[in-house]
Order: C-alpha cells, then structure tokens, then sequence
C-alpha cells in the first residue's frame, strides 16, 4: 500500500486538544499513516514531516501497533494449547505417621519475680527449667550502676 495525497491529506486532522497542548487524531487517518509506514522502503520520518507529526511519535505509534499484533499472536498460540484452570485431584494412600517422642515427664513449673534498679518489674509465670535459666542469663548481662 502506498500513501497517496488522497487516502491521508498533508495534516493528520485532530478531533482534539488538551489544556496541556496533547492532541488526539483521527483514528482512521493515524491507522492508515501507520498502515502505510508499515510498507516497506517508506520513511517514517518522511512520512511524519509530510503529515505533521513529530517522528517518534509515529515511530512510537508503529512499535505500539507491532506489539499489539505480537501479543494477539501469543494469546491466540497460548489459547490453541492452554492448560485447563483446574488442577487435578488424585487420591493417595494414607502416609505413615511418624511415631509420637517419647513422653517426658512434665517439668516442674516456678514463678519469677525480679526488680530492676530502674524500677521495671518482671514477672514470670508458670516458666519451666528452659525459660528460667534464660531469663537469669539475661538479668545476668544487665550493668547494674554501683550506688
């Protein structure tokens, strides 16, 4: 196809104009530029400076409609071979469950109370063995201030 004088006239007409100076063509004469970009040995920037339109935008117009034609390409490949939404259940046999540890006899538990110089209190409650060396071995790396 050949862009002629007749199918495009020498300005891309605008059907409008924004407060910040964007300007929307007629979408029939800007797909018809694109179409006859397209062709080839046709400059784009010929073209452009022919219809009044800066070249990167129609270059930008070209890679738009060439990456709209790819990813219809893709969709319709993806749509002949695509997976089903669902995914299969298959029952299996029961797993063996791992034997329960061995029960150990339930520690004794204690009551912690301890008062910091700076007058914060801790308290803990119901602690076992575990938790109590740790709480000591914290309150143990506290500074206290010598008064």
């Amino acid at each position: 196809m050949t862009l002629n004088s007749a199918e495009v006239p020498g300005q891309l007409r605008v059907v409008r104009v924004l407060r910040n100076g964007k300007r929307w063509f007629d979408p029939v004469e800007k797909e018809r530029l694109i179409d006859a970009c397209l062709e080839p040995g046709v400059s784009v920037a010929g073209l452009a400076l022919a219809h009044g339109i800066n070249a990167n935008q129609l270059r930008k117009w070209v890679k738009l409609r060439q990456d709209r034609k790819a990813s219809e390409k893709a969709l319709l490949a993806m749509g002949r071979c695509a997976p089903s939404a669902f995914v299969p259940v298959v029952e299996t046999a029961p797993m063996a469950r791992r034997p329960a540890p061995p029960a150990r006899p339930p520690a004794a538990r204690v009551r912690v109370t301890a008062s910091l110089p700076n007058g914060v209190r801790l308290e803990l409650d119901d602690a076992d063995a575990q938790v109590l060396s740790a709480m000591i071995e914290a309150l143990g790396r506290c500074s206290v201030p010598a008064g």
